[in-house]
């Protein structure tokens, strides 16, 4: 006897429900990475005017406790000069993996990122700083039988 082929019920059809509405707090995000370093960056709308460093805040801390070196600080707001952004907005990031100079320098091209969501017209002045290249270096693994990535242990003839 041959096999009768199962009767497929079928699915009644589900209405979608309609989509909620946006937040009612713009923002733009951009992502940024260097090294092992991630970062995460919003700009979003705000009340108060935009200072450097009070409206960015990186992981709920100031800019100038999370990076305390001043070099790194300039690598942070480089972005906002080049573009001279004065608009009421606060930044607010998430950064994770690597060291303070990768952290400061995927923060910079997460916020030239968020900068140009906001507006195209900021592209052309970060994009000639070289703000929105990832910069694709990393460290190179170790191989086996060496002491490093390239180093070999040291040779004797005898």
């Amino acid at each position: 006897m041959a096999k009768k082929a199962p009767v497929r019920k079928k699915k009644p059809q589900v209405e979608k429900k309609a989509e909620k509405p946006a937040a009612k707090q713009k923002y733009f995000h951009g992502l940024g990475r260097r090294k092992s370093a991630i970062v995460s960056a919003k700009i979003l709308a705000s009340k108060t005017k935009f200072k450097i460093p009070d409206s960015i805040k990186i992981n709920s801390r100031p800019l100038d406790d999370f990076f305390p070196v001043p070099e790194l600080r300039n690598v942070v707001i480089s972005p906002f000069k080049a573009v001279s952004f004065e608009e009421n907005f606060e930044v607010s990031a998430f950064a994770r993996g690597g060291g303070p100079r990768g952290q400061a320098e995927a923060m910079r091209l997460a916020v030239s990122r968020a900068l140009v969501n906001f507006s195209e017209a900021n592209r052309k002045a970060l994009k000639d700083l070289g703000y929105l290249t990832r910069d694709a270096r990393k460290v190179e693994r170790k191989k086996a039988g060496l002491r490093k990535a390239r180093r070999a242990p040291q040779f004797s003839k005898r």
